[in-house]
């Protein structure tokens, strides 16, 4: 597990917790290194997680080394095996995304609209997940399942998960998701123009679903 690999964790860690896309002991982080992950602890608050005090899990979610990881490790690891080419996962209970986890979806397959371009280019489709009580593994297999075709889920009544090639591009896509989010809640009930199915199939001719 190299240095840079910790630091660049407790970077994204800081940044996400400094903007209030965290807060208290809530959400998680990790980078893939080989057939390892590098996980942020368990009761850890990413606004002081330091690089020594990670933990190492296998892609079976095993502890391997390091403190006790978060009790979502599971997930990280269900999500790297199913996208083999992704390297890092991010976890929040961001406010709008949680929200938006605790509304009944018109589609449980995809629920938030095409409201913007960079929607569209950053998550593409959205499941819903159904909801388990936080460190219920048998969330792992549905989330593997879902994340073969979805490189973001959304955890009913509880927050957003993201798989992407680095750990910058997974945080632009929390990011993104976070503020669709709250576009759609600050829309609802307005006559809202949607992207057309036509305009969504052009994006990801263009620039290819995450």
């Amino acid at each position: 597990m190299t240095q840079a690999t910790r630091l660049a964790i407790v970077e994204t860690a800081r940044s996400l917790f400094s903007r209030g896309l965290t807060h208290g002991s809530t959400g998680n982080i990790s980078a893939r290194s080989g057939d390892l992950i590098l996980v942020t602890p368990t009761g850890s608050s990413l606004g002081t997680v330091q690089p020594e005090g990670l933990s190492v899990i296998d892609l079976d979610g095993q502890h391997v080394d390091g403190p006790a990881p978060s009790k979502e490790a599971f997930l990280h690891a269900a999500m790297l095996r199913a996208r083999p080419q992704a390297g890092a996962v991010i976890h929040t209970h961001s406010t709008y995304s949680a929200a938006v986890s605790c509304l009944i979806p018109d589609d449980p397959d995809d629920i938030l609209p095409p409201l913007t371009a960079y929607f569209v280019m950053r998550i593409g489709r959205l499941p819903l997940l159904p909801y388990h009580a936080p460190g219920d593994d048998t969330l792992g297999a549905a989330a593997e399942a879902a994340a073969r075709s979805s490189a973001a889920l959304m955890l009913s009544n509880h927050g957003p998960i993201v798989a992407a090639n680095t750990l910058g591009v997974a945080m632009d896509a929390i990011e993104e998701l976070e503020q669709t989010a709250r576009l759609h809640l600050t829309l609802r009930g307005m006559n809202v123009r949607h992207l057309a199915p036509a305009e969504v199939a052009d994006l990801n001719s263009r620039y290819g679903r995450p």
